[in-house]
């Protein structure tokens, strides 16, 4: 476990007033101020929005409690007007998608006590991949008197399919402000979804729309959401009531993290006073995504009528210390361990911004406990967790702030491990029971339960358990332990222990450097663990374990798929044939044969020798598990598969002209989203 007193010397300056100069000129239409709060469709179902997905939205918000949370706006995202407008030049909507109209919806939606959202562009055509649908480049006017019409209450206004003479910074605000201009007096708040394409500085914006873009698109993974977050975080001078950095929407629900990192994601969105946009399907969120959608104690500190945006006042080797006046006179702080490994951050009162206090109330808002501290705050938390407390003089009697944590794991070799107790009040804290939850097989010593019965005022003490892993059985295990104080507070900590691959076998990924490729190996067993965006076209991005110069120019490769992580319906996983794999976007004699979780299997080759995939063939209803096999004849290639290791189906025999000599062969998987790692097993792999 590292600790740190992090002292990266960020000036405290102006902590206490608002984040914006008394004098930034703003667009001041009464209109957001606080962060708005609501549900946008296009995270969860991209072009699928329809009337029915958004009326039973609405009504889940209601029924969630959500509404009554904060959450009021339901927006419809792009794909929900017809490709073209009608003869007196209106945008209209699809019927097949909203039968009874927008204005019909809107009235449903506010019937509920909920305000509409609706998505249009200042380019000439949306940003939909499907080629778009009607931009509102002059038709600004037209446009707004519409969407007034029919009640909606909020507009995302994106940029693309601009013309050639409209790609400058000041082409591009013009058409944001003949928008705000025309939605002046209607009372529909102005979302700016410019993403910084034309060089437009964040600085631009105040005085056009009420909130805006700050970053590129999220994605449902942890390294964008803190590439996100890095960005928006440095932007605390722009923000206050009316006007608000958006660092996009929120992801929470949606798969592609864990709970830990989406109450990270939670907790970074509200310190840095972001919007609120639920981007996930609410009809069917589970109790963890409610509980942290619904967290009234952290909604209160995005929603905090300052309207102040939060501030780094340290940050050491990805250990932040985050704090946020609010209008009480109290402190919004945010202890966030961006790192893979367990860390112990401490801040001080005094580092936060608050006065000289003889003690201090400790309000946690993930754990709604109140407790006093000397002046000190520690959070033990494991990798990608955070803590959010709000800190004032203290008023009342509470029990000292402690905090649990694990350290001292080494996975390769993990036979101990420390619990350390550190408490940050002013009184001693005792009887403090720990109980060691360990995984299947693994025993310690001393017991699951050690008492440690005092802890001084400002101290720590610790215990260490002996540990003894079971044998590994799989490639990459992952284990977890876990220490409980006093049947409260708990800590979990990830253990992966290696299973190294062996010679002659190599590993390659070919990723993007946000994901952190992993790779085992166990007797003949095989697991890989990557992103990547696809293998087909332009995409050459995969994790895989292979054997260099393996395929002979007459020979077979041969595996089975034991099991696929369903990362995407395109998630592939199966085996990879290149004349040099390591050469990711340029080798030729590329063919791959794989299994999805969803579009059966596929046998795709590179029928040009540019390097790229660009034929197929499928055959569907095939899922995990199943054997695959390549056999080669010179620049012939079949690909068969087979459910039970013993009938062969041919899919077909292919020609790949550039496939000249020996070439690597091996194992591979890509998730289909190039921030997303997926998991895949591989019962062998053979080569003769």
């Amino acid at each position: 476990m590292f600790r740190v007193l992090a002292v990266l010397p960020v000036l405290l300056v102006g902590l206490a007033t608002p984040a914006v100069a008394q004098n930034q000129v703003k667009l001041d239409n009464g209109l957001a101020a606080t962060p708005p709060m609501g549900w946008n469709d296009w995270n969860a179902f991209g072009c699928g929005v329809d009337q029915q997905l958004v009326e039973q939205t609405a009504d889940t918000l209601v029924s969630s409690g959500m509404r009554d949370a904060g959450y009021t706006y339901v927006n419809i995202d792009d794909c929900w007007a017809l490709p073209d407008r009608n003869a007196n030049g209106d945008l209209v909507a699809d019927p097949a998608k909203f039968p009874d109209g927008i204005a019909k919806l809107a009235d449903y939606v506010h019937a509920r006590g909920l305000k509409l959202g609706i998505y249009e562009d200042s380019g000439t055509h949306t940003c939909s991949k499907s080629g778009g649908f009607p931009g509102s480049l002059g038709h600004e006017q037209q446009d707004a008197a519409l969407f007034a019409s029919w009640h909606v209450d909020y507009l995302k206004y994106d940029d693309c399919n601009v013309p050639t003479d409209g790609q400058n910074v000041e082409a591009t605000i013009a058409r944001y402000n003949a928008m705000r201009d025309a939605l002046a007096g209607k009372g529909i708040v102005f979302s700016i979804c410019e993403k910084t394409d034309f060089g437009v500085p964040n600085s631009a914006w105040p005085t056009v729309g009420n909130l805006w873009r700050t970053t590129g698109d999220i994605h449902d993974n942890y390294a964008r959401m803190v590439a996100l977050f890095h960005t928006n975080v440095t932007l605390a001078d722009l923000a206050g009531p009316n006007r608000w950095n958006d660092p996009d929407m929120l992801e929470i629900g949606n798969g592609g993290m864990s709970d830990t990192e989406y109450r990270s994601h939670f907790a970074l969105w509200a310190e840095m006073a972001a919007p609120l946009i639920a981007g996930t399907e609410l009809r069917t969120m589970s109790a963890a995504t409610k509980e942290i959608l619904t967290n009234r104690e952290i909604i209160a500190v995005d929603q905090d009528p300052l309207g102040a945006q939060g501030r780094a006042v340290a940050q050491a080797n990805g250990q932040w210390v985050l704090t946020k006046p609010l209008a009480d006179g109290s402190r919004a702080v945010t202890l966030f361990n961006e790192t893979d490994a367990p860390a112990t951050i401490t801040t001080t009162a005094a580092q936060t911004g608050l006065g000289h206090a003889f003690d201090y109330q400790v309000r946690d808002l993930f754990a709604h406990t109140t407790s006093e501290s000397a002046g000190q705050i520690t959070a033990a938390l494991p990798a990608h967790a955070s803590a959010m407390y709000r800190i004032s003089p203290n008023k009342r009697l509470a029990p000292p702030h402690v905090t649990v944590g694990l350290s001292s794991v080494d996975a390769a070799n993990p036979t101990t491990v420390t619990a350390t107790v550190t408490n940050d009040g002013l009184l001693p804290a005792v009887w403090n029971q720990l109980h060691l939850t360990l995984p299947a097989g693994w025993s310690a010593q001393p017991f699951h339960d050690e008492l440690i019965p005092v802890v001084p005022a400002n101290s720590s003490r610790s215990i260490t358990y002996q540990l003894k892993p079971p044998a590994i059985t799989t490639p990459l295990p992952t284990d977890q332990l876990t220490i409980t104080l006093n049947g409260k507070q708990s800590f979990t900590e990830d253990l992966h222990r290696p299973t190294p691959v062996a010679a002659p076998l190599k590993t390659f990924a070919a990723v993007d450097g946000t994901t952190r490729p992993q790779f085992g190996q166990l007797g003949d067993r095989l697991a890989i663990i990557a992103a990547g965006a696809d293998v087909s076209g332009t995409n050459n991005q995969y994790g895989t374990i292979y054997q260099p110069q393996g395929l002979n120019t007459i020979g077979t490769a041969t595996t089975q798929v034991t099991q696929q992580q369903n990362r995407n319906a395109s998630t592939k996983s199966g085996l990879i044939v290149r004349s040099d794999l390591t050469k990711a976007d340029a080798s030729p004699g590329y063919v791959t044969l794989e299994v999805t979780p969803s579009k059966g299997v596929q046998f795709q080759w590179d029928a040009n020798g540019d390097g790229q995939l660009d034929s197929a063939k499928t055959v569907s209803g095939v899922t995990a598990p199943v054997w695959l096999r390549i056999t080669r004849d010179g620049t012939a290639f079949t690909g068969q598969y087979s459910v039970d290791g013993a009938t062969w189906n041919t899919i077909a025999t292919i020609t790949v002209p550039s496939a000249v000599g020996p070439e690597d062969v091996g194992v591979f998987t890509s998730s289909h989203n190039k921030y997303v790692d997926g998991r895949a097993d591989f019962g062998s792999l053979t080569v003769g």
